[in-house]
């Protein structure tokens, strides 16, 4: 299959699929006496107070090192902050700035009507919602009493492959007594019983962890361990820039015929050096392998140059730190440059639960990123990993609960 035909077949991935004619503008039709309920639903409700909870998230293992970064830890504690309204309704989740910048914020909002502040067709409408990003959405969906992937127009969901963004350089851990690739392993197999069916692979050990051609060597042993003892598992890599382009390629050499899904940072975005990988590429029968880009130091710009280029095929901005409502307004900007988008998601579960409603929702979202995590103080809800795709439930706003008031 052609590259740009294998995008265009990863856009394109969901369970329906408009048909012209009649039953499009049935759709359409639908679609817009639905905006109108819901203008009329949020209108009617006016901003109150809100609250802020502190919540506590676990990753089921340590976290290592990446390329440029040590151990990660446990897990995070977020703060989550519950919007009410005057009507009752209420809608939670992560801020986009601190408690107290959020404070102050919501000053100058109290007392508006939610659709003061915030749009269904286009999301939050001012700077000081801006930080509310995710909470409006959450409220609107409760108050429309649906997901917010359909607030955004869709029907029936986009379903979109997720993978395990866990698999790090825990073989390196701990240094007193490295664990080695039995470590690589056995995380692989806890993800696979999770329901994952796509693994990013860590790699980069060279960089500043390892000896630069011991650490590509074992950047190739992990590659082709994974591969042999999870053949139908998708690879994909992620370097963190810990390559340079000729050593990159040198990798890629040593691990031979293993199939690689995506490569992600394999160096610093540059036009002439993703050119010379993605003509490489070419050359060596991975046509279809995706090159993902954006998550560290964002370059738009220069990423939509890449785009028309077709030197890149992914772009990585975090969905909390660009946020949800840009997000919403760069998707058609992505199709339009021949891209695919793939929100980065580390740090928690609650941004992959995020980026699964902005995939169901909009489309042209290739995979997501997975942080597996447990908490007793939240109730992720009730969407599915199924044989590696991430199915959304029919619940209202995010599908999530605070369990600790």
């Amino acid at each position: 299959m052609d590259r740009r035909n294998f995008m265009g077949h990863l856009a394109a991935t969901g369970v329906t699929v408009l048909v012209p004619g009649i039953k499009a503008n049935a759709e359409y039709s639908a679609a817009a006496s639905s905006n109108r309920i819901q203008q009329n639903d949020l209108d009617y409700h006016i901003l109150d107070r809100i609250a802020f909870t502190r919540v506590k998230l676990r990753y089921p293992r340590l976290v290592g090192r990446n390329s440029s970064k040590g151990i990660h830890g446990y897990g995070p504690d977020l703060t989550i902050c519950s919007l009410y309204t005057k009507q009752g309704a209420k809608g939670i989740g992560m801020l986009r700035d601190s408690e107290e910048r959020a404070g102050k914020a919501f000053e100058s909002m109290k007392g508006k009507k939610l659709t003061d502040v915030f749009n269904p067709q286009i999301g939050a409408l001012s700077k000081e919602a801006m930080i509310f990003d995710i909470p409006l959405h959450d409220l609107a969906g409760i108050i429309t009493s649906q997901p917010v992937y359909k607030l955004l127009g869709r029907e029936k969901p986009f379903v979109t492959k997720c993978y395990s963004g866990m698999i790090y350089m825990d073989d390196l851990d701990p240094l007193d007594n490295p664990s080695g690739l039995d470590k690589i392993f056995e995380e692989c197999q806890y993800d696979y019983s999770k329901g994952y069916r796509q693994f990013k692979l860590k790699i980069g050990r060279g960089k500043q962890w390892m000896p630069l051609n011991e650490g590509i060597k074992r950047d190739i042993e992990v590659t082709k361990l994974v591969h042999n003892y999870f053949p139908d598992v998708d690879i994909l890599v992620d370097a963190n820039d810990g390559y340079t382009v000729s050593d990159f390629i040198h990798y890629m050499e040593g691990i031979e015929d293993v199939p690689v899904w995506w490569i992600e940072e394999p160096f610093r975005e540059k036009v002439d050096d993703f050119t010379v990988l993605r003509n490489w590429l070419n050359s060596n029968r991975r046509r279809n392998t995706l090159l993902a880009d954006g998550e560290a130091h964002p370059d738009l710009p220069l990423a939509l140059e890449m785009g028309r280029k077709g030197v890149l095929d992914v772009y990585l901005d975090d969905i909390m730190g660009y946020g949800f409502t840009q997000w919403r307004a760069l998707t058609p900007v992505l199709k339009e440059n021949q891209m695919l988008g793939s929100p980065h998601n580390w740090g928690d579960y609650l941004k992959t639960i995020y980026t699964m409603h902005l995939a169901a929702g909009l489309g042209n979202v290739c995979t997501i990123e997975g942080v597996t995590c447990f908490s007793n103080d939240i109730d992720f809800g009730h969407h599915r990993l199924e044989n590696g795709i991430l199915i959304p439930a029919d619940t209202p706003g995010f599908g999530m609960v605070l369990l600790k008031q």
